[in-house]
């Protein structure tokens, strides 16, 4: 699994999701609010907390972040989506390097949030030990994952395609991505959990070749699966992806696990 693409290939591949979820998950965190999560001034105004974005891709929640609060933090192995950040937040200190090894001083910041990483680490629990140990004494770790493992991810549909024609261990699995298993992944690195609830995102549906050409550039296991396959095996996904969507709502829900906890 690959996300060494280009932003505009994930931006198409994930956005309309992520950038609704962004402001749902900084409400939950906090940011902003003047609140348990840091010095913020209590009208919600741009203030004075630290905020780091880890796993930050394009910069969905970075330019949430970068909002409310003025200026932020924020890493990402990816390279491309470094680049990325860097141009669309001058704002924001961008900085290339894994979940497991964040480069900062420890306690440094207020909030420390993954939107839709954890799930993809290569050490979980190693990767939220880091974002305790960079959030200070009484600071909170956020992080939301989509609900593969219960269908309601945006690329449940997909994935209800793949099973038809070539069952895969595709979506249902991986850390933290079914009811209660975030948490746990929480428990597990040490944090105590504060809250443990979902986050749901309605987005209108799109046109399918506009739905299925982000599959056609590589982004993330989805698009991994579909550039493994021959000719007429992509297309008989392709013909039953289509068939899905025709007979799916004209609006599109998906729901993410999303997890506070507590640095003591």
């Amino acid at each position: 699994m690959s996300f060494e693409v280009s932003a505009d290939a994930y931006t198409k591949f994930m956005a309309r999701f992520s950038e609704p979820l962004a402001v749902q998950f900084a409400d939950l965190a906090g940011v902003g609010s003047g609140g348990e999560s840091g010095d913020g001034p209590a009208d919600g105004s741009r203030g004075s907390q630290r905020a780091l974005d880890v796993g930050c891709g394009p910069g969905a929640l970075s330019a949430e972040l970068v909002r409310r609060l003025g200026s932020i933090c924020a890493v990402d192995p990816s390279e491309p989506f470094v680049l990325a950040a860097r141009d669309r937040l001058p704002e924001a200190e961008v900085r290339l390097a894994p979940a497991e090894q964040l480069p900062f001083d420890d306690g440094r910041f207020d909030v420390t949030m993954a939107q839709l990483v954890v799930q993809f680490l290569t050490d979980p629990v190693a990767g939220l030990r880091e974002m305790a140990r960079v959030t200070r004494p009484g600071g909170v770790v956020a992080a939301c994952v989509w609900d593969r493992g219960g269908g309601r991810s945006p690329l449940s549909t997909f994935w209800s395609a793949v099973d038809e024609l070539d069952p895969v261990d595709g979506e249902s699995s991986g850390p933290g991505v079914c009811q209660g298993g975030l948490a746990r992944l929480f428990a597990q690195a040490g944090l105590a959990v504060a809250l443990d609830t979902e986050l749901t995102v309605r987005v209108p549906q799109i046109g399918f070749d506009e739905w299925w050409e982000p599959f056609l550039l590589g982004v993330g296991p989805g698009g991994d699966y579909v550039l493994s396959l021959d000719e007429d095996r992509r297309a008989q996904l392709r013909e039953r992806c289509q068939q899905l969507l025709a007979a799916g709502p004209p609006v599109v829900s998906a729901t993410a696990w999303a997890v506070t906890g507590a640095v003591g």
